[in-house]
């Protein structure tokens, strides 16, 4: 495996190599596996095994309880693994916390905020309390003030943002009897967050926590417990979920499995802890190289650019010139060994993902790839 491509895919993402590993060998037979030392029970591989059965039930249990001690989310919030992604939860949201008399309120940094707004949209009165959009989503606005969420059902933001590399530093506190719901898909367990200011939160699990197919969801029990709008199909209420222990229906039991197997990682790597100060320190590495060099034009302001996505554009004196210039730069970086740093086709130039499972060492030789490619520019 170490001879593999470095991998900046910003999802799905790198995954532990260890992970891979075991993940492997669980394919095959899970009790081969031993993932922790209560052990499985089970011959059979994970991908045959029944979510009713005992094997399955050791392995939800471990899953939600590492989200706990590993991510940080407070043990009296309800924990769940559900489908459809985080652009499923743009609809469950708005769906499950609407309030007579109240509007959904949005933080727009970007394309996936924008997607959770239309689908609000679609549903009641959604209010935009904060937009980035007049600068090119280069930044994390300021925070809305209470006046502004006087009528708020809830306030909602995206903490990082893939496709223009901004990211909170830290999450905005609001008024008490407005829930906070984040889209935290792209930066959860990277660093300590205050996960207690949270409503709701959610994460597609593609970018740090496993492969895609899964969507964490957790949440102080009245949201997500006593939620149930009478108008809105079954599979669509929180409530249904909570009341089935997360288990409504067939999740997806292959990627919980590796769900767990990366938090095993995350914890003995040194936690989130180890994971922000890692974090940083890469990203630090990057921006300081594009800073130091004409031929590259950072897109996020510095005090909030993301530690997980380093968006990027080269130089160039038209938009030929600097076309020109990416495709090469694209084309040698593949052939030097590193995959995947197109940029969104929304905004092209180059997008470095790196998430908690990319190597340091990858970081490394990458940066100097980009002194030596300034170098020759």
């Amino acid at each position: 495996m170490s001879k593999r491509p470095w991998n900046f895919s910003a999802g799905p993402a790198i995954l532990p190599e260890p992970v891979l590993e075991r993940v492997a060998a669980a394919v095959g037979n899970l009790r081969s596996a031993n993932f922790w030392n209560e052990g499985i029970e089970s011959d059979l591989s994970i991908l045959e095994i029944s979510h009713r059965g005992p094997a399955f039930s050791s392995i939800h249990e471990h899953a939600i309880d590492l989200v706990h001690e590993v991510v940080g989310v407070p043990r009296d919030r309800r924990v769940m693994f559900l489908q459809g992604g985080a652009s499923l939860q743009f609809c469950m949201v708005p769906m499950n916390l609407r309030r007579e008399g109240k509007v959904a309120c949005y933080v727009e940094t970007g394309a996936w905020s924008k997607k959770a707004i239309a689908e609000s949209e679609r549903i009641g009165p959604t209010r935009v309390v904060a937009s980035s959009k007049e600068t090119g989503f280069d930044r994390i606005p300021d925070a809305p003030s209470a006046e502004d969420l006087v009528d708020a059902a809830y306030l909602h933001v995206t903490t990082n943002n893939t496709i223009y590399g901004t990211e909170y530093r830290e999450l905005p506190e609001v008024p008490p009897d407005v829930p906070l719901v984040a889209d935290l898909s792209s930066d959860i367990a990277s660093r300590p967050m205050a996960l207690d200011r949270l409503g709701i939160g959610y994460a597609g699990a593609q970018k740090n926590l496993g492969p895609s197919g899964v969507t964490l969801v957790f949440g102080r029990r009245e949201l997500l417990d006593e939620s149930d709008p009478a108008d809105v199909p079954a599979y669509l209420r929180y409530r249904t979920f909570a009341k089935a222990g997360g288990l409504y229906n067939t999740p997806n039991t292959f990627g919980i499995l590796v769900l767990a197997a990366v938090l095993e990682w995350v914890r003995d790597e040194g936690g989130v802890c180890a994971m922000g100060e890692r974090n940083e320190r890469k990203a630090r590495k990057i921006y300081e190289v594009l800073d130091a060099n004409d031929v590259y034009e950072p897109h996020a302001r510095p005090e909030d650019r993301s530690w997980m996505n380093v968006t990027f554009r080269l130089a160039g004196a038209d938009e030929a010139e600097r076309a020109e210039r990416t495709s090469r730069f694209l084309s040698e970086a593949e052939a030097a060994g590193f995959s995947g740093l197109k940029g969104h086709r929304s905004v092209g130039g180059v997008r470095a993902s790196i998430y908690n499972a990319f190597p340091e060492a990858g970081v490394d030789a990458f940066v100097e790839f980009l002194r030596e490619f300034a170098r020759r520019a």
